[in-house]
């Protein structure tokens, strides 16, 4: 090989690395959960919208909530991982709308972001059950010999039968 066609070579060799090493460190970013269209969630007017109204500007909630079905979230997240680290929140919006029982109208709605979040301390103790925790391998090697049990013929007298 000539010495010209290694240089010509190598430019478009170092333009493809510094390429890939630049495009590593870029992030992978996620989108997760309510996706806002038109309007936000947080601009429901209270007392004037309605359950109905709420549900065809904002479509379906992202959760309800477990206690009081008249409590909605709409809940959405912006997510960047970079390589194989962690993802990190970048965004988070969660817009909570009550329902008054009787009249079905806005109660209220509230607006939080990460920053309101709460960190919970996770207990990772685990209650024993009882009996015996078998390995893999004792599960395997100890259905080796193991015959059925012989067809006894039907009683309907005994317990546990059906008829």
């Amino acid at each position: 090989m000539s010495v010209r066609l290694k240089s010509v070579l190598a430019v478009p060799a170092a333009a493809l690395a510094a390429a890939a090493a630049l495009s590593a460190c870029s992030p992978i970013t996620q989108v997760q959960g309510y996706q806002v269209i038109d309007e936000q969630p947080a601009t429901a007017k209270v007392g004037e919208d309605t359950l109905t109204t709420v549900r065809t500007r904002f479509g379906t909630p992202t959760m309800v909530s477990t206690f009081d079905p008249n409590v909605w979230f709409y809940v959405n997240q912006v997510n960047d991982t970079f390589g194989f680290y962690r993802p990190h929140i970048r965004q988070r919006m969660i817009v909570a709308i009550s329902f008054d029982k009787a009249t079905q109208k806005v109660a209220a709605v509230n607006q939080f972001s990460e920053k309101d979040g709460h960190v919970i301390a996770y207990n990772g103790r685990e209650t024993p059950t009882r009996g015996k925790q078998m390995s893999v391998l004792e599960q395997i090697l100890g259905t080796i010999g193991a015959r059925a049990l012989p067809q006894e013929e039907d009683d309907p007298g005994r317990v546990g039968q059906r008829p």
